[in-house]
C-alpha cells in the first residue's frame, strides 16, 4: 500500500511544527520519495540522529506503507 506525499509531510510536521518539508515523489509510483526537512529541532545533532528523528516521526510507516525515503535534513541558517 502507498503513502501519499501529502500524509508523509503532515506526519513530519506533526512532529516538528516549524520544519520546511518539501517531498518529491521519485518513481510516481507512491512509493519512493525523497525528503528535504529543516527544523531547529535538529540543532547540535547528527545527521544519523537527525534521520532518526525523522523516521520516528513517520510512525512506523517506513519499511511498511512507505517503501525508500532518501532524506536531506539541515538546521535553518542562522539557527
Amino acid at each position: 500500500m502507498a503513502m501519499d506525499a501529502a500524509d508523509i509531510e503532515s506526519l513530519i510536521k506533526q512532529a516538528f511544527p516549524d520544519a520546511q518539508v518539501s517531498i518529491d515523489d521519485l518513481r510516481g509510483d507512491g512509493d519512493h520519495y525523497a525528503a528535504t526537512v529543516v527544523t531547529a529541532a535538529f540543532k547540535g545533532k547528527s545527521r544519523v540522529q537527525q534521520h532518526q528523528m525523522v523516521y520516528a516521526a513517520l510512525k512506523g510507516r517506513m519499511g511498511n506503507e512507505l517503501h525508500a525515503l532518501a532524506l536531506t535534513t539541515s538546521v535553518p541558517a542562522g539557527a
